[in-house]
This record gives C-alpha cells, structure tokens and sequence, in this order.
C-alpha cells in the first residue's frame, strides 16, 4: 500500500491547537478525508476522521451527545459522566470512521502527512499559492434568496464618542442613534423662556371677603 497524495488545507488561527485538515490518497484508489493535523504537548500528531458519540434519551429515546446536561428533544435532564472511560480515565466521546490497525501504518501516514504539511507551509508564503484540499465550498457564503430584500448588514464605524450604529439596507447606508443620543438630538426647538406658565391660582385666604362672595369668587 503507497499513499500516492496528500492534500492539506491549513488554518490561519495560531492560537488553536488544530494546525491543519487533510486528506489522503491510497493506490491513486481510496481517499479518506478530514484527518485533522492536531499541535499536542510533546508536538504534531495526526488525528484520524471521527464522529460524536451518541446515547438515545431513557423517557423519549432521542439521541444526544454524550455530554449533552439535557435531553435536545424533552428537556429531561441527563447524566453528565455517563460516557465510558478509557485506560487513562478519560471519557470516551469520539469514534474514529478509519483508523489503521498497526502501528507501522500509523506511522507511515503520520510521516507523510507532516512532511507535507511543512511543504504547505512553505508553498502558502509564496505568490498565487492556490489550497489543493477540496472542502466541497463549506467555506464559502451561502447566495441570498432572491426574496431577502430586507438584508441588513452591521457595518464598523469608528469614531470616538460615537454612539450610533451603522447598517447596510436595501444598498443604503443608514444611521441608528443609541436611545441616550436621540434624546439629546430630539429636543424641541426653543427655550424654556418661550413656555408660557400655567395660569396661577391665589386662593386669597387672608383678604376679608363680603357678604356677596359666591363660589369660585377667591379666584383670580
């Protein structure tokens, strides 16, 4: 058995322990994609393809991930440490789809994997380097529908002491004010000198009234 190709598509975040994904070609025959290129603490390794581990909920029998706290379907709370331990006590939450059953195959994929991963690495610093790996467009951004035409798009707008937000809609730039700003923009336009008082009301308590005052005559 030759690996005849390998294909690497690498990632950009040097923060993350994921380096890179891959994908291997046997005999110019087989492909197995998704190998995951993986920074551990004593250095690189090669992790195989793998999906989640599942169990089927006990009161409606939906299946959740095995550290799922509750049920996606009924909301039944569910035991957390419920997954299988290995060796080293570690949970067992992930099962490889192909994985080699020797150590000399492990090994073989291993180097040759790497090596080409440092040749990509060298390949992407140079000009009109183009990634081989196929993800199929995963990465691409999906078409809006033709019936979308109420797309909005927040822009980034920085200016200091700026409390507006800026959203692109229907091809227009337009301009929302915070709550606080709006209030200050929308006073109304003249002084509080030009409000006229409310009519004043003495009730002439200590002025000697006559004889003739009816209701209402303390009122001026």
């Amino acid at each position: 058995m030759e690996i005849s190709e390998v294909r690497i598509k690498l990632m950009n975040d040097p923060h993350e322990r994921l380096l890179a994904f891959c994908s291997i070609t046997f005999d110019v025959s087989f492909v197995i994609r998704d190998l995951k290129i993986i920074q551990g603490s004593k250095g690189a390794f090669v992790a195989m393809p793998s999906r989640k581990l599942m169990d089927r909920c006990p009161k409606c029998h939906n299946k959740n991930h095995l550290r799922a706290s509750f049920c996606n379907q009924c909301g039944v709370r569910l035991d957390e440490n419920r997954a299988d331990k290995d060796d080293a006590g570690r949970a067992r939450l992930y099962a490889d789809i192909a994985h080699p059953i020797n150590s000399e195959c492990r090994e073989l994929i291993q180097e040759e994997v790497l090596k080409a991963y440092q040749d990509e690495k060298v390949s992407a610093q140079q000009d009109g380097y183009v990634c081989r790996y196929d993800d199929f467009g995963e990465e691409d951004y999906a078409r809006l529908s033709p019936q979308e035409a109420e797309f909005e798009e927040t822009i980034p707008i920085e200016a200091s002491g700026s409390e507006s937000t800026h959203i692109r809609k229907n091809n227009q730039i337009l301009r929302i004010d915070s709550a606080e700003r709006a209030e200050e923009t929308n006073q109304p336009h003249h002084s509080s000198s030009d409000v006229p008082e409310p009519d004043k009301v003495s009730s002439n308590e200590n002025e000697p009234r006559s004889k003739g005052d009816t209701f209402g005559s303390g009122i001026v």
